[in-house]
Formats: C-alpha cells, structure tokens, sequence
C-alpha cells in the first residue's frame, strides 16, 4: 500500500540537497563562527551566505535578520520583545486576531496577566480579518498589532498590505507570522509593509529547529535571549550552524521552485476541495475559497468528528490532520473554526488536506476515491446523522 503525506503544512521532509549542505557542518566544519581562527571563519562566512539566502526569499538586508529556534520563539520574541521596549511611554496594547497561532495568543495571553491589554479581533466567516475593524481597535497605548499572513488551518491570506498602511499611519509596529506563506507563494517585507515577520525552516523543506525574525530597522524591540554577541547581540547563544546551512538552502530550492509550484499545488488543491464537495453530502470547504494558500484545503465533515476520519485514513496509508499540530491529541474544537462562527459539532468534523512537492494527482484521487466510503461509515454509526436524514429522499 503505497503511503500518502497530505500533512505538509505541519511540517515537510528535509530536501535531499538541504541535507547534503548541512552534513559537513556536523563533522569537518565544525568551528565556531565566533572564533577568530581558520576553522570558525570558515563557518563564520557559510552562516551569512546562508542569512543572504534567506533574505533573498523575503526581500530584506542581511542586517535585518536575525536566527532563532523557529516560528514560536520567533513570535514570542515580536510580541514581548516590543512591549518590553515601549514600556517607558506606557504603550501597552496588544490587537490581535482570533485566529493567530498560539503562539502569538498564548504570549498575549501571558503579557496580559502582566497588565498589557489585549484586543483579540473576529474574523469574517471565511476567515478574513477586516481591516477596518484594526484601525477602529486603535488606542493611544497601542505598541503592536500582530496578524498572520496565511493562517495555518484553513489557509486563508489576509490583507495585510491594507492593514500595514493602517498600523504606519498610527505609528504601530505591525508583525505578522508567515510560517505558512515564505517559500509557498511569494513574501516581501517591502510590499507587505510589515516591521516584524517570522519565518521556520522546516515548512520549507529545511530541518527543524531552526527560524528567523526580520527586524526592521527602527522598530522598538529588545532582544529575549541574552548572554553574548551572536546575531549583532539580538540573540544570544552558539548559532545552530547545521540548521542555518539547511536553512539557507532550503530558502534558496523554495525561490527556484515556487514559480512551478504554485500553479501545479493549486490545481491539486482546487481538484481535492471541488471533489470532496461532490462527493460526500454535507461537506463544506471551510476559509475563503480562493484567498487561500495554493495547498490548503480544509473541510467540515458533518455529523462526524474529524479524528475518527483521520484514523481510518491512516489505516489506509493517507496522513492528514483536523488542524494545528501544535495542538494534536485535543478533543475540543479548534479556536480556528470557532472563530468562524462554526457550530462545535461540525468543528469537531473539521479535516486539513496540505500538499506538498511529492504530492501527485494519484495521491488527489486516491482521497477522492476512499474517503466518501470513510465518511458514510461512520455516519451510519452516529446517532445524530441518522435522525437528521429521516424523511429525505
């Protein structure tokens, strides 16, 4: 039984070019980039080719970026990072959307038990967050407002040029997560106007572990980790250097392929979603339909809860997901579908298909071709799908 990776927003394989840069950092590049002799120099020049690779992808200064541990520490450092240097002017409004990973709710949640104030904005059905609800949020005390480009379940891509034109006018520092969106459609600082934004190597075929925050210059921001002058003193600690080599390489394969890809990955994912709404009843595409990533797609399955569904796929080969993977093995609806007015009995029938570079159209039907069968046994075992079914023909 051939086996089937639909799960490549949580994360993807490393590219096989990504291991072989990163395999001599762990042996005879082994220096010290801080070190001033032969061996550290060496690796010293191989992280900032790999910081200039990155900074391509995102249209930035080799200055601007900094190295951290992934999207999460990335996002932690944004948020609490410019609260603890606005401090001194009493700025301490937070905006933020209902939908954002946890990793931005959580530490606004954290800096709020710490007497910050915390604006959490809906978003539409479709999951778009409307700009004029952010300019409204404003406050004199307002220090950040932070918004992901493309949110990680149902892969709807907000506004973020229109809402950066808002924090600017404002003079906000406006951060947004794009873990889902760098390597997958195209991502520049510039265009985008933002003054923080985090990125993960291991969402573009790059290792875990490592992630970067761009920084741009001027925006109030103090470093979260201290204790030496690594990344210009912003980030304290010995550099991962296998990880920024894979990091950097990984960030120059996603340049080269993302022309070819997103047309192919949207085709696929317009083929998946449209099939699965023809095929089983009561089947909706949950985001917006086409302000979306060109890999997503994410359906509410009704009168079914989305883990037996993921179960029975994983019995025959398929790997899918009901949401974040950062928080599997929970029973309660995802804060994602809540947040789109979506009753808790159909959050809970809520799947996430994500495509990736070995994704086949073979792969597509297959999906297509197991997962009605999937659904419709499991109906029959629910006590609420058959009394809604009575009298329809």
């Amino acid at each position: 039984m051939k086996r089937i990776y639909l799960d490549y927003a949580a994360t993807t394989p490393v590219h096989p070019d990504v291991l072989a840069a990163m395999l001599p950092y762990f042996t005879e590049k082994f220096g010290n980039p801080s070190a001033i002799h032969s061996y550290g120099q060496e690796v010293k020049g191989a992280v900032e080719d790999a910081r200039a690779r990155i900074c391509d992808l995102i249209g930035c200064r080799p200055d601007e970026l900094v190295f951290t541990s992934g999207g999460t520490e990335s996002d932690n450092t944004a948020l609490t990072g410019v609260i603890r240097a606005v401090a001194a002017q009493r700025r301490n409004h937070i905006i933020t959307s209902a939908i954002e990973h946890h990793a931005v709710l959580e530490t606004a949640e954290a800096l709020e038990e710490q007497g910050c104030v915390v604006t959490v904005l809906p978003v539409a059905q479709d999951g778009i967050l409307d700009p004029a609800d952010v300019r409204a949020a404003l406050t004199p005390q307002t220090a950040i407002i932070s918004v992901m480009h493309a949110n990680n379940e149902i892969g709807t891509i907000q506004p973020l040029a229109e809402i950066s034109r808002i924090a600017r006018e404002a003079g906000v520092v406006f951060h947004t997560d794009a873990v889902q969106t760098t390597g997958r459609i195209p991502v520049n600082v510039d265009e985008l106007g933002v003054d923080l934004l985090s990125i993960s190597s291991h969402k573009l075929y790059g290792p875990k572990g490592i992630g970067a925050l761009y920084i741009r210059p001027g925006t109030p921001i103090l470093p979260m980790i201290r204790g030496g002058a690594q990344e210009r003193s912003w980030r304290a600690g010995t550099e991962n250097v296998p990880g920024i080599i894979g990091f950097g390489k990984a960030a120059e394969l996603a340049g080269k392929m993302m022309p070819a890809e997103l047309p192919r990955l949207t085709a696929l994912r317009d083929r998946l979603a449209s099939g699965l709404v023809a095929a089983i009843p009561e089947t909706y595409i949950n985001g917006h339909p086409t302000q979306r990533l060109p890999n997503n797609v994410n359906i509410g399955v009704a009168y079914v809860e989305g883990e037996a569904i993921l179960l029975n796929l994983d019995l025959m080969g398929i790997a899918a997901s009901s949401g974040s993977a950062c928080s599997s093995g929970s029973l309660d609806p995802s804060h994602v579908m809540l947040a789109l007015a979506c009753p808790p009995e159909l959050a809970r029938g809520s799947l996430r298909f994500t495509m990736g570079k070995d994704t086949t159209e073979e792969d597509v039907d297959r999906v297509l071709e197991v997962l009605p069968g999937i659904v419709k046994k499991l109906r029959a075992m629910s006590p609420i799908y058959k009394p809604a079914r009575e009298g329809k023909s």
